[in-house]
């Protein structure tokens, strides 16, 4: 496989009765596996909006998407849930975690959509071996709300792994979080790239940016530009969460 996504001329307008807004413009993006791609701007130029086509949420009004090689133009809204589910982990700036479900039971949630659903054996497997990942075994059985802020935030990040995605999508991830937890979590974000993981940040702090290895501009709606990066920073902070 080239490319995990390929855009080409993706634009997004909402309609009202009375207003057409164009929230993208003309947007080509390609994201090769293993790449640490970041998305920045103001406020409201459509970082988020990108991000949802990317996922499968929203549809593009305009253009051409090939996710993992498959075009998702035409997809029935339960062909994108499938998708999702086989090619795509998210990290939102909310957790979205399910506070009456354990650590483990909210990880393991993902494979219950799986088809044909994994067995018993390999649910647990998985989802230890990710929680191992984001060092929080020791707590699989705790609930959220035991959790500190940066710890939840690491769970939903093993649930996105869970599934072995073709690309994990960050949205904000440390805009819940104080600036030692953010710096906690995009570390592992950071080590996760390091490890292969391919991913596709939206940020408007300048510090995490800077993490990846390509950066794309938005301004209004618009691609403003890219930079490439030849060595990537790391921010401070351990899992001292």
């Amino acid at each position: 496989m080239k490319n995990i996504i390929e855009m080409s001329g993706i634009g997004k307008v909402f309609e009202t009765a009375d207003v057409h807004t164009h929230a993208l413009r003309n947007i080509d993006i390609t994201i090769a596996p293993g790449e640490f791609v970041s998305v920045s701007g103001p406020s409201g130029c459509g970082k988020s909006t990108l991000l949802s086509i990317m996922g499968l949420l929203e549809p593009a009004t305009s253009g051409r998407y090939l996710l993992a090689g498959n075009s998702t133009d035409s997809l029935t809204a339960d062909q994108r849930a499938e998708f999702r589910n086989n090619h795509i982990g998210f990290i939102f700036q909310s957790f979205n975690l399910v506070d009456s479900m354990t650590v483990f039971e909210n990880t393991a949630l993902p494979l219950r959509y799986r088809e044909p659903k994994p067995s018993v054996h390999a649910v647990r497997e998985r989802v230890e071996a990710c929680l191992e990942k984001v060092g929080l075994s020791h707590r699989m059985m705790h609930t959220p709300s035991q959790l500190s802020g940066g710890q939840q935030q690491r769970v939903a990040i093993a649930r996105a792994l869970v599934t072995e995605p073709s690309i994990l999508l960050v949205d904000e991830a440390t805009g819940n979080l104080d600036s030692k937890s953010g710096d906690a979590v995009m570390s592992l974000i950071g080590e996760l790239h390091r490890q292969g993981t391919t991913i596709c940040m939206v940020t408007h702090d300048a510090r995490y940016a800077d993490m990846a290895s390509r950066q794309i501009k938005l301004f209004d709606g618009e691609l403003l530009g890219t930079v490439h990066r030849s060595a990537v920073p790391s921010p401070s902070g351990l899992w001292s969460l």
